[in-house]
């Protein structure tokens, strides 16, 4: 046998040295992962920074205020000296804000105090004339000072400031409304009598003036008024001079003779006073004293054509006209919107044959919800714009004392100028009736306001935020927002021009707001 076949028995391993090469790294691996265990459990499954393994994190830990997340060191929140207060002023009635800068504008975050004008005041006071959403007195988030730690932390978070600017406003109430003729100056007309219509002079869309004919109606109710005119006016004459008569040969005349004619003298003037204002109220005006002397043919020529222009007297026959013609005129400057007169067509007293409209002023009818209705006043200025129309201007006329009992709305009217004819009758649209308006508005873009619960802030940089060694710093700043305009908000109180505020990236300042809030609950 060769020495490659042979085995030493002495090389062979023993049952227990197996045993042992098997167990050991098994127990070597246990012992790894009850390791790894422990070391999870103790560091929250994260891996140690370098700078813990290195021994410098608990350093940094130990100067570090958790709640303000700035070095406690410099945290001048915790540490009042390290940035010394400016005196508090408190709640301001007049303007809802604390630490108002109209009545103290040394809280101003700006180089030097400034100079608050008597606009900036009168501007204030018009727009607290109308309800607003306060702040709560009672609310201290304005003592809260927001830090930055450093340069570096500035420049993470991304933040952008903008100045306190001035930009034009305007606060209004959006409102539906229909537009319809000036009811003072719509006139229907019809004839004062039954008859024909022999003449029609205008017609549909035609603008006339006061005075003007629109047609001629032949009635024979105005052909016995014109006759008993006539009859009475005759009798007076008569009558007058039987008197006259009697009056000059009293000594032949008994004093009963002479009270009768009298009585029927007075009766005679009575009727011819009737037979006037039968006529009067025919649209046919006469004065009996200016007719009594005339001749009785021309006497009855005035008569025949009575109440009718000269012009249109020449331009009728006068062998083949009648004389019961009683003419429809217009009672005042418009157009003809409704036309139902027919030349030949029987017409009844009081049926409407004409509708004329004054176009030149146009009435805008609005439904006002009551909670709006509160806020608009006589003389407010409107601008409608009508369904596929240009904008018009008017101004509030008129409103309702009472709500509407089916839309619970109230209901205001604009007069609306139409000179030019575009605004028509019937047609809706939309508007804005104007409550204030203001071209030097103090303005701040909107995301710099914030709404924290019962009160508006934004944050105010520190004027001396980029002074070597400053702090750097931002004010909580209680404020009364007033009109949101396109991205601009108005603020009524709480801000001056020129001041910087924290815009986008603001809402981080608004989250560490929120977290001291919890810690204060």
């Amino acid at each position: 046998m060769n020495d490659v076949s042979r085995i030493d028995p002495a090389a062979t391993p023993t049952f227990a040295g197996r045993m042992i090469g098997r167990i050991i790294p098994a127990l070597i691996a246990l012992i790894f992962v009850v390791g790894l265990v422990v070391l999870g459990l103790r560091t929250g499954w994260r891996l140690p920074k370098f700078s813990a393994l290195i021994g410098k994190e608990q350093k940094e830990k130990d100067d570090w205020c958790d709640e303000h997340s700035v070095p406690e060191s410099i945290c001048v929140e915790c540490k009042k000296d390290c940035m010394p207060r400016a005196p508090e002023f408190g709640w301001c009635k007049k303007h809802g804000v604390h630490e108002c800068p109209f009545c103290h504008p040394e809280v101003a975050q700006l180089p030097g105090t400034p100079q608050v004008s008597p606009a900036d005041l009168h501007r204030a006071e018009r727009a607290l004339a109308f309800p607003r959403v306060e702040n709560a007195s009672k609310c201290k988030l304005q003592q809260r000072l927001i830090q930055i730690a450093s340069d570096e932390a500035l420049a993470k978070i991304r933040l952008t400031v903008e100045p306190v600017g001035r930009s034009s406003v305007s606060e209004f109430i959006a409102v539906n409304g229909e537009v319809g003729f000036d009811q003072t100056k719509t006139a229907r007309l019809s004839s004062r009598v039954p008859g024909v219509i022999v003449h029609v002079e205008k017609n549909v869309g035609q603008w006339v003036q006061a005075g003007e004919i629109l047609a001629l109606v032949d009635s024979a109710d105005v052909g016995k008024a014109k006759a008993e005119f006539l009859q009475a006016l005759a009798q007076v004459d008569l009558k007058r001079k039987t008197m006259a008569r009697l009056q000059a040969s009293p000594e032949k005349v008994s004093g009963r003779s002479l009270s009768d004619a009298e009585t029927a003298l007075e009766e005679a003037r009575i009727r011819l006073l009737h037979a006037e204002m039968t006529l009067a109220n025919l649209g046919l005006p006469v004065d009996a004293g200016q007719l009594k002397d005339l001749p009785a043919a021309e006497l009855a020529n005035r008569l025949r054509f009575l109440g009718l222009p000269e012009r249109v007297v020449k331009s009728l026959d006068a062998k083949t006209t009648s004389a019961n013609l009683i003419a429809i005129t217009a009672p005042h400057a418009g157009h003809i919107v409704t036309h139902n007169a027919v030349p030949g067509n029987v017409v009844e007293s009081g049926k409407e044959l004409f509708v004329l409209a004054d176009t030149t002023y146009m009435w805008l009818t609005l439904d006002l919800r009551l909670e709006d209705a509160r806020r608009i006043a006589k003389g407010q200025t409107v601008h409608f714009r009508p369904d596929g129309g240009e904008e018009t201007i008017g101004q509030v006329a008129w409103i309702s004392t009472a709500v509407d009992e089916k839309t619970r709305t109230v209901k205001a009217r604009v007069t609306l100028p139409n000179s030019d004819g575009r605004v028509r009758a019937n047609t809706f649209g939309s508007g804005r009736v104007i409550l204030r308006e203001e071209s030097q508005a103090i303005v701040v873009p909107t995301e710099a306001v914030h709404w924290e619960g019962d009160c508006h802030v934004v944050f105010v940089r520190d004027k001396n935020f980029d002074k070597p060694d400053a702090k750097k710093v931002f004010h909580v700043r209680k404020v009364l927002p007033g009109v949101r305009t396109g991205p601009n908000t108005e603020i009524i109180a709480g801000l001056l021009p020129g001041e910087l505020v924290a815009t986008s990236g603001s809402g981080i300042f608004r989250a560490e707001l929120l977290k001291g809030n919890l810690g204060e609950g």
